[in-house]
């Protein structure tokens, strides 16, 4: 219930794209680091890149599994112990491959929208 409020009422809390600028420029001008030339959604970016790497990854172990998984049933000749042994790494693996689906929708596709909402600043400001 709260996953579902907090999500339409997401809008109302939404920043300015300017919160925390000033001190991230001089964090990184402290830092050694050009600010002209960099982005501020550059370790966003990046970080994103990482997930979206890792989520990948994770897709291609379940598909892997629901393989194995076939293949035991298929060679399982009647044994009920390796059908259900079968079945239940198909179960998992294709419960495992709906969160990984979710997961890696949410990063290619809520995330970009919200970047460049912030981006954009169509945000409410928040007032000091």
């Amino acid at each position: 219930m709260m996953v579902i409020l907090g999500t339409l009422f997401a809008g109302a809390v939404l920043a300015g794209p300017n919160i925390g600028e000033e001190w991230m420029k001089s964090s990184a001008a402290s830092g050694g680091f050009d600010t002209a030339n960099t982005s501020d959604t550059a370790f966003a970016a990046q970080i994103g890149g990482y997930v979206k790497i890792a989520l990948s990854f994770v897709g291609s172990i379940f598909f892997v599994l629901t393989l194995y998984a076939g293949f035991l049933w298929m060679t399982a000749r009647g044994e009920d112990d390796q059908i259900k042994k079968s079945k239940d790494i198909l179960k998992a693996a294709v419960i495992g491959l709906a969160i990984t689906l979710g997961a890696y929708s949410i990063t290619a596709f809520v995330v970009p929208r919200v970047m460049s909402q912030s981006q954009t600043g169509t945000g409410v400001t928040v007032q000091q």
